[in-house]
């Protein structure tokens, strides 16, 4: 069964969906592959992995949290596992071009291939594809939109 519930963050609503033990989903308003509430989901703001990842999110978005901690269950094909692991992996306040997360994520020359699997990130923000740039460092597609990824950029200091 999945669970789903709201959060209001200051870049706009977003939709949290989570199993019996992890975060399987967020994802902004209008954003580009946002799924559908389907019939079977139940919404449950009192579900432990919805409230630990709206804490979380509280505190990143005042500027106390640099690092997540809830746990993650994306789902997706084994590439765009590999290449959402190594988007984990950017720190708090950096960014890296497509290139280097292809490299990173043991796929060199596939900039275009990891820029393809970046969008159909499930879990924006705790998996930062918003810090992931062009290779001059310009932004970018966001599927989330470009207006979200330099807010969540400049709160990271990075705008």
């Amino acid at each position: 069964m999945l669970y789903y519930d709201y959060y209001q963050s200051p870049p706009g609503r977003i939709l949290l969906v989570a199993d019996d033990q992890a975060l399987t989903g967020l994802y902004f308003a209008g954003q580009k592959y946002h799924p559908r509430i389907n019939k079977q989901w139940k919404r449950a703001d009192k579900h432990e992995p919805l409230r630990q990842v709206k804490r979380e999110l509280s505190e990143y978005f005042d500027g106390k949290r640099t690092r997540f901690t809830i746990e993650i269950a994306p789902q997706g094909t084994p590439f765009q596992r590999a290449v959402w692991k190594a988007i984990a992996d950017v720190r708090f306040g950096q960014t890296i071009a497509y290139g280097e997360l292809a490299e990173r994520a043991g796929y060199p020359g596939s900039a275009r291939a990891a820029g393809a699997a970046t969008g159909r990130n499930p879990i924006s923000i705790i998996v930062p594809c918003h810090r992931i740039v062009g290779s001059n460092g310009s932004l970018t597609g966001y599927a989330g939109g470009l207006a979200k990824k330099r807010a969540l950029l400049a709160l990271e200091g990075c705008g």
